[in-house]
Parts: structure tokens; sequence; C-alpha cells
């Protein structure tokens, strides 16, 4: 099969597609045919040697997949061969054919779509598990996302409304923010032109924000502290910003926040009968047209480094999906 394939740490561009060995399920393992995969911004980190995870070489990046099951470890009960299934591979996504623990493996209508099943997981799962049970999410609550219009931005726009919240979208360009407004955003603010504790501050009346789902990082991050209210929570999410943010804990104290860490695929591991619980109101969601994916653009896997460099630009709006053909 073809595989992007790294065999050590380098720039985007330096990986290459390689003819690799189809690979074989395990006992508790399903393996997938890949109709569509999603492109996520760690996945460029993570072939640079920049994310907190570091394979061993070589390996495949690519961490959620849709496809159809063809074949199934002796100790899988719940899947046969031919079910179509989304899968969260953790590695292993720009590929022909993946092999993933059945857990993390689930079921879908024939009726949706691949490519924007393939986008569902990583950035709505993420978002969901962020608002529900890292920043306890309320109807009522004033949401401000930053990166509003990329991947994880527009599914914490689209799921903080599912929860009842009012949301303000923080995007670096005004074509971004009518983007995140198109998303069901409330308000907006220009990032570049615009100071987010100060907008933030008027459209609350000067009451400050109850959650932040922060994906930026540097300025954006202290900024953001800066806008939240009383008892406030901040959900650090990435830094697709490039620089880590420092935090200076006595705000913690004096404004009585919470600075709070999500990492949905360490949860997935940790706690998996919420991630049960989170994915099926997920897929509800999804089914019944209240979550939408949005696709940007679609790569063949032979341009899967030019579908990495695309999401790191930023300038994506939603998601990027990679096809094997």
């Amino acid at each position: 099969m073809q595989a992007l394939t790294c065999q050590e740490f380098a720039p985007i561009d330096a990986h290459s597609v390689e003819s690799v060995a189809i690979p074989v399920a395990k006992p508790h393992e399903v393996l997938i045919k890949i109709e569509a995969a999603g492109v996520n911004f760690p996945d460029g980190l993570l072939v640079q040697g920049l994310y907190q995870m570091r394979p061993a070489f070589p390996f495949t990046p690519g961490a959620e997949v849709c496809g159809t099951v063809v074949e199934v470890g002796v100790e899988v009960k719940h899947l046969q061969p031919g079910a179509k299934v989304i899968g969260w591979c953790m590695l292993g996504g720009y590929a022909e054919y993946v092999a993933v623990p059945s857990n993390l493996v689930m079921p879908i209508p024939d009726t949706f779509d691949a490519q924007q099943a393939a986008a569902l997981m990583t950035a709505h799962a993420t978002a969901h598990h962020a608002l529900k049970q890292r920043g306890q999410c309320q109807a009522g609550d004033i949401v401000l996302v930053t990166g509003a219009a990329g991947g994880t931005g527009t599914a914490a726009v689209q799921i903080a409304k599912q929860m009842g919240a009012t949301v303000i979208a923080a995007c670096s360009t005004d074509e971004k923010c009518e983007f995140a407004k198109a998303q069901g955003a409330d308000h907006t603010i220009n990032t570049s032109t615009q100071s987010i504790k100060e907008q933030a501050k008027a459209i609350t009346h000067g009451q400050g924000v109850d959650i932040v789902y922060e994906c930026v990082g540097g300025d954006i991050f202290n900024q953001c502290v800066s806008a939240l209210g009383f008892g406030g929570r901040l959900l650090v999410i990435g830094f697709a910003g490039g620089e880590i943010p420092k935090f200076s804990v006595n705000l913690a104290l004096v404004k009585s926040i919470a600075i709070v860490g999500v990492y949905w695929g360490s949860f997935t591991q940790h706690d998996y009968s919420s991630f049960q619980e989170n994915m099926a109101e997920l897929m509800g969601w999804f089914a019944q047209g209240t979550i939408q994916v949005h696709i940007d653009r679609v790569f063949t896997l032979q341009d899967a480094n030019a579908a990495l460099s695309y999401v790191a630009s930023r300038q994506v709006k939603g998601k990027v999906v990679l096809v094997p053909k």
C-alpha cells in the first residue's frame, strides 16, 4: 500500500509517500481500508518533531479516518468486515489501510459522507470534550473561541452554540470573522485590528467571558486571560501561533480563574465510558445536522505534504481531508 512515511523528523516537504506492507489486525484491532483521513495542525508539528508525542521511526502520521472494515482481530466481536466506520488511530491515517484498536472504532450509517465523517473526530470531539468535561459549559455561558475559523475553532463555535452558549469568535481577518459568523458565532473580534480584552469587555458589559477556548497561544493567550470574568475557565487547546505562553499564577488567585489543559487523545484512554457517551452525543448531533464539518480542501494522498503545509499556513477555514486516490 501507499503511505506517507517519516524516516526522521524533518521539514514537512522532506517526507515522501512510499510503498509499505499492509498492516495485519492484531487480536483487538480492525483493519480499515481508508476512504478519507482528516488533516490536523498537530500532524504538521509531529513530522517535524515539534509535538509532545515523538513516535519511533518509521511512522505514518494521521489520527482520524473513515473507511470500511476489511479484517477483524480474533477478539473483536462488535464489528464485522464490510462495516463503514470512523476510527481514531493516533498514527497511520495518511495511508491506504490502517489497523486501529477496535474500542476506538465506531460504525456509522452508510449515508454519512466519508470526508465529513473522517474530519469529525479530532476537531469536534476535542471541542466537545473541552467544553463539556473540562469547561463545564452551561446554557447561558459566554464562550470566547480563538482561531475560530480553523478546524477545532469552528467545531467549538458550533458545539458551544449547541450547548446554549453565547459565542464570541476571535479570528485574524474579516473574512475569517464572517466565516465564523456563518458557523453560528454571535459576535466576532478581528485580532489583527481589535483588542480581545476591550471587545470582550464591551460585549459582556464589563463582566468578562465565562470560558475561553484557546487555540493560538502567545499574546492572544495573554489577552484572553484579561478577557475572563470572575471564576472563568481558560481551556488550553494548542499553540497554533507557535509561541507557548507563560502565565503569572497570581492572576489565577486575583481573578479566581482556572487554566485547564485539554488533551483529547489522553482522555480517550483515561475515561473511556465518557468518551463513548461523548461520541454517541456528537454523532447524534451530526446525524441531525445541528453540527457540520466544513471541508475547505481535499488533497490526494500523493499530495499529503501540500495538505500539511496548507494547514500549517493557518489559512484553512474548517477542515482539510486526504483521500487515497
